[in-house]
């Protein structure tokens, strides 16, 4: 009988470690973390309401004039997210992401729990402050993956983590038209649905495996110790006292006598790593646009919807909001995916490319100002989507080039910052009640001349690249010119030399 018990404790005990290694195994592995994170994404942009919020607050739910949700109420969202843009970004490297994305979760909840149930314009502005929250802890979002998994699997975790989310847009977007057109759905209703997937999201989260390391606070520098006869002494996590002194992040990490030491060595990192970066003419040029055009296009993203409800007024004519975005989504992954096929010298033509598409973007939004016809407004809307899609994934390549992983998130993370500076200038002086707080079809010509403004630069830009360009060509060919006819001479002259001796 004891040998019985004693046997099934063994298997039971057996059983219980192998369960927890391989609950080990399957949590370490690149697959497990992407599978959620692909899963807290999906839910998290599945949000059928977004296409409809200035119906929503502008019709019988809110009872909100345009003016206010103009003037007063979205200008919040730009201010907050400044606010909280840089302070985000040092805590979510510094907690490791995980919480990161749980206070983003919370922060979601809290936006449609305030959408649904408060009213009035301070309430309103307060969901703006919190999905300020929200946008600014998207870094989360897309810095997670690249410290659980190996190198070989960032181009495809990144696909996957980037394909979800437009596909999530995209379902979201009709899905809320199919709702309201066809099944004559309220907009309330449509923001429970999202309120139900953004919960469902935050439970996602939970779910993913704690990092063990960041890009600046808690990176790894140190090579790998490579297997050998002590290898067994490297695994068991046993460091040598040189391996220690060789490694400043990880002493400075491990002395907490002396935390503000380590924070002041990562700010002086993060200085020297972008100087470093913008010290590129190439880098430089492409990063301006990247933050004049985002600045740009966050500024109509944000207020477009204003203008289509002017245009066609939600309570009276039929909304097609999300088929719109939609399509725009649909658009913007195709024009994503020829610029694989574009072979196209982009140091050269690069600027002219720049120019070229601001200048159409401009005159998109010049036909959303001039013409009264919300198919024009949709039309206009839908191209300048699609340049600035077509652009951005450029520059992002042209960026990513020849940075490493930590300066590639921080480049992208500054430029963005630059952005949300000139947003926030534009909104302050354009839009806000407390500047000249210009009506949205004076501010649609406002944003047109603000592209214009760009074209001209890389326009000019453009030029002098090509013709400096010309020049060197012409240089280049005038040195070979010569070489070829000082070889000629020189093989001239070895021939009479030599018949002369004859």
């Amino acid at each position: 009988m004891d040998s019985i018990i004693c046997l099934t404790n063994f298997l039971l005990s057996f059983a219980v470690e192998a369960m927890g290694c391989w609950k080990q195994e399957i949590t370490n592995t690149w697959a497990f973390p992407t599978l959620i994170l692909c899963l807290y994404g999906f839910f998290y942009m599945m949000k059928p309401s977004e296409p409809f919020l200035t119906p929503y607050l502008t019709g019988p739910d809110k009872n909100l004039t345009a003016d206010e949700v103009t003037n007063q109420i979205l200008p919040v969202w730009t201010y907050s997210y400044l606010a909280l843009l840089f302070p985000v970004f040092l805590l979510t490297d510094y907690v490791r992401y995980k919480p990161v994305l749980l206070l983003q979760g919370i922060s979601l909840i809290v936006t449609w729990l305030l959408l649904l149930f408060a009213h009035g314009v301070a309430a309103m502005q307060l969901v703006e402050f919190f999905y300020g929250m929200v946008t600014a802890t998207e870094v989360a979002y897309y810095a997670y993956i690249y410290s659980v998994v190996s190198t070989q699997h960032f181009q495809r975790v990144t696909s996957y983590c980037r394909s979800v989310t437009l596909v999530a847009a995209t379902v979201a977007a009709v899905l809320g038209q199919l709702l309201v057109s066809l099944a004559h759905v309220s907009y309330f209703y449509l923001n429970a649905i999202t309120l139900a997937s953004v919960s469902l999201a935050f439970l996602c989260a939970f779910f993913l495996p704690m990092p063990q390391r960041s890009m600046f606070f808690h990176r790894r520098d140190a090579p790998e110790p490579v297997p050998g006869p002590d290898k067994g002494l490297a695994a068991g996590g046993a460091h040598s006292p040189c391996h220690e002194e060789t490694n400043p992040d990880a002493a400075a990490g491990a002395g907490s006598a002396r935390p503000h030491r380590h924070m002041l060595g990562v700010l002086l990192q993060l200085g020297r790593d972008l100087r470093d970066c913008y010290g590129s003419r190439k880098l430089l040029c492409w990063s301006l646009w990247w933050a004049l055009a985002t600045a740009g296009f966050n500024q109509v993203v944000n207020y477009v919807q204003v203008l289509w409800d002017l245009r066609a007024p939600s309570h009276s004519s039929a909304v097609y909001n999300g088929a719109v975005e939609a399509i725009a989504t649909f658009l913007s992954s195709v024009t994503s995916f020829l610029v694989q096929y574009m072979n196209i010298n982009w140091d050269h033509f690069g600027e002219l490319a720049l120019g070229i598409f601001s200048a159409i973007d401009a005159a998109c939004l010049f036909l959303m100002h001039f013409l009264t016809n919300i198919w024009a407004c949709y039309a206009g809307y839908l191209i300048f989507k699609a340049c600035y899609v077509l652009l951005l994934t450029i520059a992002t390549f042209q960026i990513a080039l020849n940075l490493s992983m930590e300066r590639y998130a921080l480049i992208f993370g500054f430029n963005n910052f630059i952005a949300l500076l000139i947003q926030t200038i534009l909104t302050i002086v354009v839009v806000d009640s407390r500047g000249l707080g210009l009506d949205i079809v004076t501010q649609f010509l406002i944003y047109g001349s603000y592209f214009v403004v760009i074209h001209g630069i890389f326009m000019i830009r453009s030029i002098c690249v090509l013709v400096s360009y010309k020049c060197q060509r012409k240089i280049a060919r005038s040195c070979t010119e010569q070489l070829n006819q000082a070889e000629h001479e020189s093989r001239e002259q070895i021939v009479t030399s030599y018949m002369t001796r004859l």
